[in-house]
């Protein structure tokens, strides 16, 4: 790679200083932080991309998930379950990661998104309270597969994690808006961490970027777990949809072929 000039730091820098507060708030980070990677690192590889990525994306799941764990104190029986198989399945994930190719996901995760959007849209009452659907052991094992599944899928492809994991704990687990995006930070931060465990051994991460990003995105994860936790499930659930149709714009383009 060339030499990065002050100007592209500076724009990534914003980028993930937005990235941390998004990602922070309901996740999705991703939709701004991997396209800006993507152009401002042209001479980067894929792999070099998704490594640097996490970097940058783990310094603001620390601060956020701090932040949400002092205020709300989430329940360390669902979360802790909920981070150890995010963590396993984030790394069966990054391994095969390379043998998917991206084509294949983005119909399906458009699907989903507007199923998701839609489930949402309709059940306006859907995370105002917490209104667990599952007791005991049903309710971890209902934690566990959630983490699995979307710890696969962050550490395969990535994009849009916090949203699923959200999504999950509310629509499947049955928690309000502010709690899901608790759990969710911490999930979150356990695949970021199981991603770089693979990446980091194969020298992908691009350490000056990534740590500059790093530091801005802190900054944005910081400042959007204040924010939820001030205004609550609702302002959280807006700012999920909003996200959601984001992804469903920026993805639909892609299988389109509209850019």
């Amino acid at each position: 790679m060339d030499d990065v000039s002050t100007l592209t730091f500076a724009l990534l820098a914003l980028a993930g200083l937005s990235a941390g507060f998004v990602d922070a708030v309901v996740g999705g980070g991703g939709l701004i932080q991997l396209p800006a990677l993507v152009v401002g690192l042209p001479g980067a590889s894929p792999v070099q991309i998704l490594a640097t990525n996490k970097l940058g994306s783990v310094c603001g799941t620390t601060v956020s998930a701090a932040t949400y764990y002092r205020r709300v104190r989430p329940d360390p029986r669902t979360f802790i379950p909920l981070m150890v198989c995010a963590f396993l399945g984030s790394v069966g994930g990054a391994f095969v990661a390379s043998l998917i190719p991206r084509s294949a996901f983005d119909p399906i995760i458009l699907v989903v998104l507007v199923v998701v959007g839609t489930y949402v849209v309709l059940k306006p009452e859907l995370g105002a309270v917490t209104a667990l659907r599952f007791a005991g052991r049903r309710h971890t094992q209902a934690a566990m597969i959630a983490g699995a599944v979307v710890g696969f899928y962050d550490g395969a492809l990535g994009p849009g994690t916090g949203s699923f994991f959200v999504f999950s704990l509310v629509g499947l687990l049955g928690y309000n808006f502010l709690e899901a995006s608790a759990k969710a930070r911490l999930a979150n931060w356990a695949t970021n961490i199981a991603a770089l465990c693979v990446f980091v051994p194969q020298g992908a991460v691009l350490w000056e970027v990534g740590l500059v990003m790093g530091a801005a995105n802190l900054v944005g994860g910081y400042a959007g777990a204040r924010l939820a936790v001030a205004r609550g499930a609702k302002f959280v659930r807006v700012f999920f949809m909003l996200v959601v149709a984001a992804f469903i714009v920026t993805i639909g383009s892609d299988v389109l072929g509209l850019r």
